[in-house]
């Protein structure tokens, strides 16, 4: 069964590590929407916005739309990961990619979201982190995981309690 996936949160939260993490289990098409953006060349903050328009997310998304209809057609699941802080690119992406889907909302107060980046090899450092989780924390899309006290495996868990049974 085809069916895609959108993985939504702040910066530090964990959508990364989830999602590649449910792209094995799931034999998924894993998509980085930031590696996207930045090979496209779409990566570039808006001085007046302070964050990436939502047009460039939606050029970069248009860019692989093609690759990932083929993949759901054939059978694939994909999993999105993005901060996905512009409703209109969510929407933008259901519009297009006519398909089952799920959406999650990964959720955590800004001093976990601080320390998990902190963490990271290349931290984004806690003015980035809080530019985010304010711009996430601006509106909630499908369903909410709080993960501020789950570990990966739990919030997987939860996920997967979500989506229909692999055969």
């Amino acid at each position: 069964m085809s069916y895609y996936i959108l993985l939504r949160g702040s910066l530090g939260i964990g959508k990364s590590t989830i999602s590649r993490e449910l792209a094995k289990r799931l034999n998924a098409e894993y998509i980085s929407i930031d590696f996207v953006l930045e090979k496209y060349g779409l990566d570039k903050v808006d001085p007046d916005a302070e964050c990436i328009p939502a047009q460039n997310f939606n050029k970069a998304i248009g860019k692989i739309l093609p690759e990932i209809k083929e993949k759901l057609a054939n059978g694939k699941i994909a999993i999105f990961d993005a901060c996905f802080y512009h409703k209109e690119t969510i929407e933008y992406i259901i519009k297009n990619l006519v398909y089952p889907h799920y959406i999650f909302t990964l959720k955590a107060p800004l001093d976990v979201c601080i320390e998990r980046d902190s963490k990271r090899k290349k931290s984004h450092g806690k003015d980035a982190a809080g530019a985010v989780h304010y711009l996430v924390s601006k509106f909630d899309y499908g369903t909410i995981i709080d993960v501020s006290k789950k570990n990966i495996e739990q919030t997987i868990h939860e996920i997967l309690s979500y989506l229909p049974k692999l055969k």
